[in-house]
């Protein structure tokens, strides 16, 4: 089966699979949360799909992981 979350970490190649194939790909898999770290842009976007949210965050801040309650990280 398909892991419950993914954090893929972009590089200026693979920002268009990332942000468009594999978040459709991860999602139709049964991936549960999907974290996209853009270092260009200092940005960490979390897709849960089980929600059907989308949540922005700024490194710096404490990113929470929607499936262990309690559980954060903080991206610099």
């Amino acid at each position: 089966g398909a892991p419950d979350w993914i954090i893929e970490i972009v590089s200026p190649s693979s920002k268009p699979r990332d942000y468009m194939t594999k978040l459709f790909k991860y999602r139709t898999a049964g991936v549960r949360e999907y974290w996209i770290v853009d270092p260009a842009k200092e940005m960490v976007m979390v897709y849960r799909f089980e929600k059907e949210t989308m949540e922005e965050y700024s490194f710096g801040e404490e990113v929470p992981a929607g499936l262990y309650d309690g559980f954060s990280i903080k991206v610099q």
